[in-house]
């Protein structure tokens, strides 16, 4: 049998190698992930942060991202600190990568079992700030440019052991607090908010894309704080990434962005990028790529407990492979003359409605005003319209197949 020449084209091309210039990234936890579950121990062994660094600059990757801990373990004495830092840059410069983002793990150890900024202990919440300035230190240092707060544990388990508005109202003092922290040391650094709806906790605060950007304007310096949306944290809702991430880019405030895939409204999955929700994944890429974002594009996922070591650099190199491969195939769809023939089609209507439109996106005026509402329109008819969806989506799925 003789295969059509697309699929010819893609089973023989290297177009999709990793390079520098895509901008991808991993975190030091994801690679190093030794597969531990609730229900089982590891299954693969520590990885140093040097290895992982010249791994995956190997595969193509352009940077690593690290929680404080990822690269100096939590009771590091200074000299060890100092050590492993300046190995780490040594790595960084020896394979050609950088530091774009950083962020503090403020879950894992016991002292953060009911939060760190919004915990009710005040000791805690003072804690949490100062490993926080010491890890906004640390990432300045190795280059970052993108701080990331993701609040794991910021909620609640029993509803009765906090109040929400003073919860909020802390998770408020210790951003503006850290945001004039970096201010004042003249970093040039940018926060991301990071959402998700629960777990580790029952109830997470901030649990969706739309409710940081909420929460981002009654900050006292939101210029500087944007969001760092994850594929699978809003999945776990039931909701649509691709509009969440459209509401931030048309907001300004897509600062930076966890790239992963997820199965449901279930737990946190972090499974390999694009392996489960193709289609979503076509167009979140699409997305991304269409409206100019120019961050990294981050994976925060691990490989399934199943792999080995090598397994694990499998994995990283699918992460980024896939991108590529749904890149290509968002440009064909965007390029098909069908494809935009129909959207053509699709978006035509009355000259006169589109002008007002247009005046309507400028601002109100009386004159505007009046003739929408003295206008005539046939309601029958704008009910009996064909919007020929279905033929464009099928446009769609043939692309991300490959049959187009």
């Amino acid at each position: 049998m003789t295969l059509p020449p697309q699929l010819t084209q893609e089973s023989t091309s290297d177009q999709y190698t990793p390079r520098k210039e895509d901008k991808f990234t991993f975190g030091l936890w994801t690679v190093a992930n030794q597969g531990r579950d609730p229900f089982g121990d590891v299954v693969r062994p520590v990885l140093n942060p040097v290895r992982s660094v010249q791994k995956l600059s190997e595969l193509g990757a352009w940077g690593v991202n690290f929680h404080d801990n990822d690269l100096v373990p939590f009771d590091a004495t200074p000299a060890e600190r100092d050590r492993i830092v300046s190995d780490f840059k040594k790595a960084l410069n020896d394979y050609g990568m950088v530091v774009p983002m950083a962020t503090t793990n403020l879950f894992f150890h016991p002292a953060f079992k009911d939060g760190a900024f919004t915990a009710v202990d005040p000791s805690v919440r003072a804690f949490a700030l100062q490993k926080t300035m010491r890890a906004i230190d640390l990432g300045v240092e190795l280059g970052a440019q993108t701080y990331v707060f993701w609040g794991g544990r910021e909620g609640v388990d029993s509803e009765a052991s906090k109040d929400p508005v003073e919860a909020l109202k802390r998770m408020r003092d210790a951003i503006n607090f850290l945001c004039e922290y970096a201010i004042d040391n003249g970093y040039n650094l940018r926060f991301a908010l990071e959402p998700k709806p629960n777990e580790p906790r029952s109830d997470t605060y901030f649990a969706t894309i739309g409710h940081m950007l909420a929460f981002i304007y009654t900050l006292d310096h939101p210029e500087m704080v944007g969001v760092n949306p994850e594929v699978a944290h809003e999945h776990m809702s039931g909701l649509n990434f691709v509009h969440g991430v459209a509401q931030a880019i048309e907001a300004g405030k897509l600062f930076h962005i966890d790239l992963n895939d997820q199965k449901g409204p279930r737990f946190d999955q972090d499974l390999r990028f694009g392996s489960e929700n193709i289609k979503s994944m076509f167009f979140l890429v699409r997305l991304l790529e269409n409206s100019g974002y120019d961050g990294p594009r981050h994976f925060d996922a691990h490989a399934y407990r199943t792999e080995d070591d090598q397994g694990v650099w499998d994995f990283a190199a699918g992460c980024m492979r896939t991108y590529n491969i749904l890149r290509e195939k968002a440009r064909r769809f965007d390029a098909d003359p069908e494809v935009q023939q129909l959207l053509a089609t699709i978006n035509a209507g009355n000259a006169d409605h589109i002008s007002w439109l247009s005046e309507v996106r400028k601002g109100y005026s009386k004159e505007l005003a009046n003739k929408l509402k003295e206008a005539t329109f046939d309601a029958t008819a704008l009910g009996q319209r064909g919007y020929q969806y279905e033929k464009l989506d099928q446009m769609a799925v043939e692309h991300i197949f490959g049959i187009r």
